[in-house]
């Protein structure tokens, strides 16, 4: 190697992987690998956390041996995960003692109401930015505690540790060393006080978590420890949840630059810099990031299923053999037709906010058929983000001119265009979709001083601009059957179910 590299572990939902960057942020290779899903009962979604670490390992070892890669061609490591997913393990054997509870799971649903009726809701949006739902980390972190066997006398005694992903990543890659996470994860458990960035006592006891469980808070550009990697250690030097990661990917580092995931869900950030703006429309106030001990605030409206709906239509439905086909079959759809799906799968995110509400297909005549329903899959992505814009630019203010976005997903032309159309405002796609493994390197650059601030603003490269070339009336119209639809999927399930 004639330069230095920087590698992102992106552990995502559903598979694992490791990115190699250059100084010129430009993909190098890319190794992933899939990993099982767990779904025990309706409604509950598990990972197999020694699988998670597994792969995330395995990619990386790939990543090393494809490129020939010695320790001094490693300038760091960045690691950027699925938030609030919960792992709960034995320090002294390095054990989990269940699952890793995944953020689409609702067990806790109940939960979360009883918090809500005892008169909850202000105290923990204030401290917390977040609204109270089974998605967070601590009412997850609590069920295993209560519904494991011997699990809450473990803690008690000091032999167990909680994190989300990223802290199990670095624990596992230290060796144990390093028990520790960032601001922009801690953010998402609703146990972290976010004007602060310290865990929140009182919360802390709401939820019963012995103090003894918790990492290490961190900035996000910071060191968690080292990888030993052929006898020198590696410095891990940036860590940031994966929307956030996404939002500094994508270079958005002023007040009032937005950027949108299209993922496993969809998850739209707005930067509100050193002020958190608290929302009344349903969306979350979060941490971004915190460099040099500043941290950065962040509007998010959150949409629990995007990618994973076109996950449903290839492997649950069987309509396409992957997710690429879906943008094909949906231009075969007859444009008159009305079907409007809604993938409320695991309930609707902001700015509903409805844990009860379920998935449902409406408008279906006799000549509907599978690509009619594909492009009414890929048209409610678009549909959602439409309604975390409009809360967005409400809450803050501020309208956005473009909206710039990153994911899987939005490589689909189809979704893309329908999305300009939707919002009536252009759609910006960079040259590299990864901006999510892309900003856990910068982060990570940031700190052994590979890359500095002016060097990032420099490098983001656009692909292609998507224009609105829909009608407004059309689009008012198509807008109107989405909102009666989501109203007719809201509460299909009975919170004492």
């Amino acid at each position: 190697m004639t330069e230095q590299l920087i590698i992102a572990l992106d552990q995502g939902t559903t598979s694992s992987r490791a990115v190699l960057f250059n100084h010129d942020a430009d993909i190098v290779d890319v190794s992933q690998q899939e990993f099982t899903q767990h779904f025990p009962k309706p409604g509950w979604v598990e990972h197999d956390a020694n699988e998670i670490w597994n792969s995330q390992f395995m990619v990386l070892q790939k990543l090393a041996a494809n490129n020939q890669l010695r320790p001094t061609d490693i300038a760091a490591i960045g690691i950027t995960n699925q938030r609030e997913t919960t792992i709960v393990w034995n320090k002294k054997t390095g054990k989990p003692v269940y699952n890793a509870i995944v953020w689409q799971d609702r067990r806790t649903a109940a939960k979360c109401d009883e918090l809500s009726a005892a008169g909850w809701n202000d105290k923990i949006q204030h401290k917390t930015g977040l609204v109270i739902d089974a998605y967070f980390s601590a009412s997850k972190v609590q069920w295993i505690l209560d519904n494991v066997d011997g699990a809450r006398d473990q803690a008690e005694a000091g032999n167990l540790l909680f994190g989300t992903v990223d802290t199990w990543i670095i624990w596992n890659l230290t060796e144990g060393q390093v028990h520790a996470t960032d601001a922009s994860n801690a953010a998402r458990t609703m146990l972290l006080n976010i004007n602060t960035g310290e865990w929140d006592q009182e919360l802390v006891e709401l939820f019963n978590i012995p103090t003894s469980m918790l990492p290490d808070v961190r900035d996000s550009s910071a060191s968690f420890g080292s990888v030993s990697f052929q006898g020198v250690d590696v410095p891990i030097a940036g860590v940031a949840g994966d929307q956030q990661a996404a939002l500094f990917g994508q270079t958005c580092f002023e007040k009032g630059m937005a950027k949108n995931t299209y993922g496993t869900g969809c998850f739209m950030l707005m930067n509100t810099g050193g002020q958190r703006i608290d929302s009344e429309s349903g969306l979350l106030s979060t941490i971004a990031w915190s460099i040099n001990g500043e941290i950065t605030y962040a509007l998010e409206g959150s949409v629990f299923i995007a990618g994973a709906a076109v996950q449903w239509l290839r492997d649950e439905l069987k309509f396409i053999e992957s997710a690429s086909e879906s943008e094909a079959l949906a231009l075969e759809a007859n444009p008159e037709s009305d079907v409007v799906v809604v993938p409320a799968f695991t309930g609707l995110g902001a700015p509903y906010w409805d844990m009860y509400a379920r998935g449902a297909i409406f408008g279906l005549t006799r000549d509907s058929g599978r690509a009619e329903i594909a492009k009414a899959t890929l048209q409610s992505l678009a549909y959602q983000i439409f309604d975390v814009l409009t809360a967005m630019e409400k809450d803050s203010g501020i309208e956005l001119k473009q909206l710039n976005v990153d994911g899987g997903a939005i490589a689909n032309d189809f979704l893309a265009q329908f999305q300009a159309d939707v919002l009536q405002k252009p759609v910006t796609r960079p040259q590299v979709l990864e901006s999510t493994a892309l900003g856990a390197a910068y982060l990570a650059g940031l700190k052994v001083g590979y890359w500095n601030m002016n060097d990032l603003s420099k490098v983001r490269e656009i692909e292609r601009e998507f224009k609105p070339k829909l009608a407004p009336q059309k689009i008012t119209a198509l807008l109107k059957q989405w909102h009666k639809a989501v109203a007719r999927s809201k509460q299909w399930i009975d919170a004492d179910e």
